[in-house]
């Protein structure tokens, strides 16, 4: 077999740099793909986090105040988040809500809402928060439970 003369093999390389380059890329636009999700799930999870936060905090509140348990029902009809009914009369909710620092949200949550809804025949109290990230369709909720004793 006669040997190859250089110019049948002439621009074999530079084919396979642009193959190595080309599978280089879609790696890298794998990474910022993934890196994209990973974030938008940190966000989720950190408005998941403030509203168990504020439900905590609004059920302590109610703890420390059993006398007057009734006064923090808010909101207690709808559903779905569009919610109903009668703004609560407690001055510790009012302040709750009003913890937000901007307009249509509650406390940190972005387009924000919520619901307590009070059983005074069983001190069962349910709080219910609402938010819908910016640019988000769907309205997400973090519901808590407590039995408020004592």
């Amino acid at each position: 077999m006669p040997a190859q003369r250089p110019s049948e093999q002439g621009g074999v390389a530079l084919l396979e740099a642009l193959i190595a380059i080309l599978i280089f890329s879609f790696g890298i636009i794998g990474l910022v793909g993934a890196q994209a999700a990973a974030i938008k799930s940190a966000a989720d999870a950190k408005l998941r986090t403030d509203a168990s936060y504020l439900a905590g905090q609004i059920i302590s509140r109610m703890w420390g105040d059993r006398a007057n348990l009734a006064d923090y029902a808010h909101f207690t009809g709808g559903s779905n988040c569009s919610f109903t009914g009668a703004a609560a009369a407690s001055a510790n909710v009012t302040e709750w809500l009003g913890s937000a620092t901007l307009p249509g949200t509650v406390g940190y949550l972005p387009n924000g809402a919520a619901q307590i809804v009070v059983d005074t025949g069983t001190n069962m109290v349910t709080v219910t928060v609402c938010w819908r990230a910016p640019q988000e369709t769907v309205t997400h909720n973090y519901a808590s439970t407590a039995l408020i004793s004592g």
